[in-house]
């Protein structure tokens, strides 16, 4: 019997990390199920838990409970979906047939986004002001993970004039809305994630993403 590290997980509560991490998704498809206030106390605590470069804790939340809001947030996302669709040129129709928002129907609607004057975070910045992003981007997954684990689902929403959503929620300048998130009670979980299941695409094989010692070989789309 090999000794394990004191700090170590029970095999269950490494089994169920691993289990939300494989069984998130991005969900489209909600019920109007309310959420309710302590599960949504605890994934934004989840969210708040997040690493963030030079402790910068660089994540604001917006929640947005007035149905107004959400009409417009939901119609800047409609006028995104169609642009989108033009620039895709052949795919065009295909793209428009896909679900790309719930903002209507689910429980709950946060908008994630930076905080102003992060130009006076250097630590961690100074050649890669990008990572304040990054750390936003850890703060969504682990709301998302907590999120799975809890039953619900969430769906990433990012098809949107960023300035359009700046104004509706009056952003500072400087802060920079990242994510609508739509979260939720749903029927089920997607088998698969949804543009896979789609054929809008398909998941990359790991092997082709991770080398050793060097860059991975180029993947031929």
């Amino acid at each position: 019997m090999t000794d394990q590290p004191f700090n170590r997980f029970s095999d269950a509560e490494i089994a169920a990390v691993y289990r939300a991490i494989r069984e998130r998704r991005d969900m489209r498809h909600f019920t109007d199920a309310p959420v309710a206030a302590e599960q949504l106390a605890r994934l934004l605590k989840a969210a708040h838990d997040a690493p963030s470069v030079g402790f910068m804790q660089p994540w604001r939340f917006v929640r947005v409970t007035d149905r107004a809001l959400r009409l417009a947030l939901h119609d800047i996302v409609e006028t995104e979906r169609r642009a989108t669709a033009e620039a895709l040129n052949e795919r065009a129709d295909e793209f428009m047939k896909l679900k790309v928002q719930g903002i209507l129907d689910c429980g709950e609607v946060l908008v994630a986004g930076l905080m102003e004057n992060r130009e006076r975070h250097v630590f961690g910045r100074r050649t890669m002001p990008e990572m304040d992003l990054a750390s936003v981007a850890c703060a969504i997954q682990n709301l998302w993970l907590a999120a799975r684990a809890e039953g619900l689902g969430v769906g990433w929403v990012s098809l949107f004039d960023v300035d359009a959503v700046r104004r509706l929620l009056h952003m500072p300048a400087d802060a920079k809305p990242v994510a609508i998130l739509c979260i939720g009670h749903v029927e089920r979980f997607y088998e698969e994630p949804m543009l896979q299941a789609e054929g809008w695409a398909k998941r990359v094989p790991q092997a082709l993403c991770v080398d050793e010692n060097r860059w991975p070989a180029s993947i031929q789309s």
